[in-house]
């Protein structure tokens, strides 16, 4: 799902369960992530987990951290969000050169950053790839999202900003 010209490409730590199962980005009914990318106006109309393939004619992508396991953070081997996966991930958005890197998860934004970073644009960069954090849109972090969910709009603004 990476691919050169796009505006932002999302990355969130590992495929859940319910994605890895489906063979789709964030899959879990419950799961905002698709939800909130029409109504932040990153895409035209709602689409399906199933048609994450769409995304790039929208200038989106999509990736993990950790592409060979998964299941909740908490569930991943020691050293799946380490050094050298987080290198790796990076390798990629050097060679495709998105806009802007957003990860979709604190979790995720703060072991590839190896710092403490709360939401919005960090000052890190990759190469010319802007980079931002922002809250999960996962079922397990619906406890964060009623007060943070104006980052996903924010991001949308700046995205169409350049």
């Amino acid at each position: 799902m990476l691919a050169p010209g796009l505006r932002i490409v999302f990355c969130g730590t590992a495929a859940g369960t319910e994605s890895a199962r489906r063979g789709c980005y964030y899959a879990h009914p419950h799961n905002k992530f698709w939800r909130v990318l029409h109504e932040v106006g990153l895409t035209p109309r709602r689409l399906e987990c199933s048609q994450f393939a769409l995304l790039a004619q929208y200038g989106l992508g999509l990736t993990d951290i950790a592409k060979t396991v998964s299941g909740m953070d908490k569930e991943l081997p020691t050293g799946a969000l380490g050094r050298a996966a987080c290198a790796a991930m990076a390798a990629k958005i050097r060679a495709c050169a998105p806009t802007i890197l957003a990860f979709t998860s604190l979790t995720a934004g703060r072991r590839f950053l190896r710092r403490d970073a709360g939401f919005g644009e960090q000052a890190e960069t990759i190469g010319a790839t802007r980079v931002w954090l922002l809250p999960s849109p996962s079922p397990a972090a619906n406890w964060n999202w009623a007060a943070n969910d104006g980052w996903w709009r924010a991001l949308a603004v700046a995205a169409r900003a350049g």
